[in-house]
């Protein structure tokens, strides 16, 4: 494919997708609130895994994490979700356990779906987690990306934003998936809460500017484009599906980022927080690629945005025209957040329908 010309063969590599990112435990109390809960439905999630899980359990991918967690009983609890997903766990660094939790925990990450007229809510308890101790020496890159053969390769600014290791980690990462010729992807993500909490939040630009410059593709939207890149589009959009102003970052990060082959990410309108308008567009060789918002109805917002990754990279993957991989996104993001948690609970035969232009009758 020319899109990109890189991209390994499935033979002779052991991963076709792996993604570096904190696993935390997300607390869902369901139809209720945080502040009045008395039970929450426990699931895994994180930006970065989120993609490698889709990749797994709904595109049949071979995929690994690397993240780090405490050797504890909530440690183990994690480690069990993250195998029941279809991720491999040979890349998991372990921590000594702190049985009061001063360090090496695991992040919480209590998150409400909201409903109508009251937005999503998301509570973190992430300070001082395993995975944001990770360093760029407690992993062999060399040995993953050279002798273990990766594909595509994943990470994020949600973990690069943990820690100024993380950021470090990530950058080194990056660096040697590029020495050994793996497609790299990189979601922006701004998050505006944990870069205030960085030791320095001017970091942002810095780090993700170093990063990008050795991507292939490049996730994000207008506003995480100048959050974190510092791109500032001019005011031409008409809705907030409106692609242009991503064409025209485009436009100009393709002058200043010499690797860069697709810029690419969903577009949400949340018109309530139980219907938002779903959208997409790519960039790549000078085109803009746009699939026109259609309303979707919304039980859990959480990880759209990731199944959008890891169904466009799938379709890139298997050698699928950008439209079509496009449309997997798409379709994938949407029916993520059809179901509770981070992830979707669905089949590639579901996504390639919703792709096409399914309907939503019942099958008997």
């Amino acid at each position: 494919m020319t899109l990109l010309p890189h991209l390994k063969s499935r033979d002779g590599v052991r991963w076709d997708a792996v993604a570096l990112g904190e696993v935390m435990l997300r607390l869902d109390p369901g139809e209720g609130r945080i502040r009045t809960a008395r039970q929450f439905q426990v699931w895994e999630g994180g930006g970065e895994y989120n993609v490698a899980r889709g990749l797994a359990r709904t595109f049949g991918q071979r995929t690994a994490v690397v993240t780090a967690l405490p050797r504890s009983d909530l440690g183990a609890l994690v480690h069990e979700l993250i195998q029941t997903g279809g991720v491999s766990d040979s890349h998991i660094v372990w921590r000594a356990g702190d049985p009061v939790g001063r360090e090496n925990r695991v992040g919480l990450n209590f998150t409400e779906r909201g409903f109508g007229p009251r937005g999503a809510l998301g509570v973190s308890d992430r300070a001082h987690s395993a995975t944001s101790t990770l360093a760029p020496e407690d992993v062999d890159w060399d040995h993953l990306f050279g002798i273990e053969g990766v594909r595509w390769f994943h990470t994020g600014g949600i973990f690069s934003a943990l820690s100024a290791t993380t950021a470090e980690t990530a950058l080194a990462a990056v660096t040697a998936a590029r020495r050994h010729g793996t497609v790299v992807s990189y979601d922006l993500n701004y998050r505006a809460s944990l870069w205030a909490a960085h030791p320095d939040p001017d970091a942002a630009r810095r780090t993700n500017r170093a990063i990008a410059e050795q991507v292939d593709v490049l996730i994000g939207d207008e506003y995480s484009l100048a959050s974190c890149l510092g791109i500032e589009t001019p005011e031409i959009r008409s809705d907030a599906c409106d692609p242009r102003p991503m064409a025209a970052a485009a436009e100009r990060l393709a002058k200043e980022l010499p690797n860069l082959r697709l810029l690419a990410g969903p577009m949400r309108d949340p018109v309530t927080a139980s219907m938002n308008r779903w959208g997409a567009a790519a960039w790549a060789d000078g085109k803009l690629v746009r699939l026109d918002p259609v309303p979707v109805d919304i039980l859990d917002r959480v990880g759209g945005g990731d199944g959008f990754v890891s169904g466009l990279a799938f379709g890139l993957m298997d050698g699928r025209p950008l439209e079509e991989a496009l449309a997997l996104g798409h379709a994938h993001g949407a029916l993520a957040m059809t179901t509770p948690g981070d992830n979707a609970m669905t089949s590639l035969e579901e996504v390639e329908a919703l792709a096409r232009g399914g309907s939503a009758a019942a099958r008997r």
